[in-house]
C-alpha cells in the first residue's frame, strides 16, 4: 500500500473526468459532496440487464468508468468545486491476472486491487490496496500492484509525491 499526493489537482480531475485516462478501470464506489451528497454503488445490478446485455459488459459485477463518468461529471461541474470527493476503483479481472502473473499470487485468490482517491480542500490522495482471499506474507502482489500504479500515473503525466 502506498499514499500519494496528486501535485496538480487541475490535471489529475481532467483525466479523471474528460480524458479517457481511467475509463478502463472498474468502479467500485463514488461519493461526490456538493450542495447535496451522492453516493454511486458500483455494483452491477444484474437483474435490470438482459442476458445479452451482461455479456456484453467489461465486467459482471463492476460498472465501467467510463459508463459512470458522464453522470459524476454532470454532478461536478459547475462554478464551485466539490466539498469533498471520494472514488474507489477496481482493476479489471484482466488486468489483475497480468500483474498476478508477476507474482506467486494465484489469480483467483485476489479479491481487488484498488485505487482510492480522496479530493478534499486539504488536497488530492491517491492510496492504493489489495484485497486477497488468503493470508498470506507475500507482499509481492502490493510491490508490483504500487509499481503499476506509479508507472501508470507518470506515463499518463500525472506527477505525484509519495508519502512516507
Amino acid at each position: 500500500m502506498i499514499s500519494l499526493t496528486i501535485k496538480d489537482t487541475k490535471t489529475f480531475m481532467s483525466h479523471l473526468l474528460i480524458k479517457d485516462t481511467f475509463d478502463n478501470m472498474l468502479l467500485s464506489e463514488a461519493a461526490i459532496v456538493t450542495g447535496n451528497t451522492y453516493n454511486i454503488n458500483g455494483s452491477i445490478n444484474r437483474s435490470f440487464f438482459s442476458d445479452d446485455e451482461l455479456a456484453s459488459l467489461a465486467s459482471p459485477s463492476y460498472s465501467q468508468w467510463s459508463k459512470i463518468k458522464p453522470v459524476c461529471f454532470g454532478l461536478i461541474k459547475g462554478n464551485k468545486v466539490p466539498t469533498s470527493l471520494k472514488i474507489i476503483f477496481l482493476l479489471s479481472e484482466g488486468d489483475t491476472s497480468q500483474l498476478a502473473g508477476q507474482t506467486d499470487i494465484n489469480p483467483e485468490d485476489i479479491n481487488g486491487l484498488f485505487i482510492n482517491i480522496r479530493y478534499s480542500d486539504s488536497g488530492l490522495t491517491l492510496v492504493t490496496g489489495t484485497s486477497v482471499r488468503t493470508f498470506t506474507l507475500d507482499k509481492s502482489l502490493e510491490h508490483a500492484f504500487d509499481s503499476y500504479v506509479k508507472v501508470f500515473l507518470e506515463t499518463s503525466g500525472i506527477n505525484y509525491e509519495e508519502i512516507s
